[in-house]
């Protein structure tokens, strides 16, 4: 059964499966879908992590909500764990400096409060754009240019960079484009289960 997306739930139709438990995000899921979940006497259990850590405590917390406590803790420690061992290759290196693309047209970009700018940054990475007051800031091409960041990475989600853009964006920014990286969307910014992998493949992308 289709109940709506993320940003259109069907409340109702929700309500009528009588779920012992609603996940929900607070960046894709509006409050006032949860408020109206909520009066409908459901229990709904939202998340929200921005940080690498802040990941590790939500496992913990949807295991703790799941009975499923144990599963939880070893994946939140792996998680921890491997954030330690590329913080720790990171700092016998220099920083690289990077901006993080995540929509085209206008072009768009990530601040230091969110995932994945945590998952670079622990990594060695330096967010040119970390101080953008937005969290996904738009930003123009002369100021990208102006940046100069040492690798730009195009995510392929939720706009889905092509290499054909990284062309592009090479001749518009005057950037070689060996600097340039189609980077996965799934391993850079969904959180949880594949974090442990998200942090090695951020690292991989830094080193």
């Amino acid at each position: 059964m289709k109940v709506g997306g993320t940003k259109d739930p069907q409340v109702e139709q929700i309500a009528a499966l009588v779920p012992d438990l609603v996940l929900m995000n607070g960046e894709e899921n509006r409050r006032e879908d949860y408020q109206a979940l909520k009066g409908q006497g459901l229990t709904c259990h939202s998340t929200m992590p921005r940080t690498i850590q802040e990941t590790a405590e939500m496992v913990r917390s949807i295991g703790a909500v799941l009975a499923c406590v144990e599963r939880a803790e070893e994946i939140a420690i792996e998680i921890e764990r491997r954030a330690e061992a590329a913080q720790a290759a990171a700092s016998e290196r220099e920083p690289v400096s990077f901006a993080y693309l995540i929509w085209r047209d206008p072009l768009m970009s990530v601040n230091q409060d969110t995932f994945a700018s945590d998952l670079l940054s622990n990594a060695g990475g330096v967010n040119v754009f970390a101080g953008k007051d937005e969290r996904y800031p738009e930003v123009r091409m002369e100021e990208l240019r102006a940046a100069s960041p040492d690798k730009l990475f195009l995510c392929t989600e939720p706009f889905p960079f092509k290499s054909k853009d990284a062309v592009d964006l090479s001749v518009e920014l005057d950037l070689p484009l060996e600097q340039i990286y189609i980077a996965d969307g799934e391993y850079l910014s969904w959180h949880g289960s594949r974090t442990p992998a998200g942090i090695d493949y951020a690292a991989s992308l830094l080193s």
